[in-house]
């Protein structure tokens, strides 16, 4: 499974994830992008998933249209201690 950690979503996660391929927005070069065009260059770029913690994600855009799953967490804080 190819995984892609938003923004917002802390890069320490990724060590958790080891058992799978996980990249940031920030490695693949995806910066800056709104919902929209991230969600399209994720799929574009092979992705099965994208983690978020952008709440808004779902109502600003119509995710049913991509082939990939989005998991937004319900987060308070952004950081994770491991």
């Amino acid at each position: 499974m190819k995984i892609l950690l938003d923004e917002c979503v802390t890069h320490e996660l990724k060590k958790l994830l080891s058992d799978f391929e996980v990249a940031t927005v920030a490695e693949m070069g995806f910066s800056g992008l709104k919902n929209g065009k991230l969600l399209k260059a994720t799929e574009e770029a092979g992705f099965d998933m994208l983690l978020t913690i952008d709440k808004n994600i779902d109502y600003q855009q119509n995710i049913a249209k991509f082939q990939l799953f989005i998991v937004i967490f319900d987060v308070f804080r952004a950081t994770l201690n491991i």
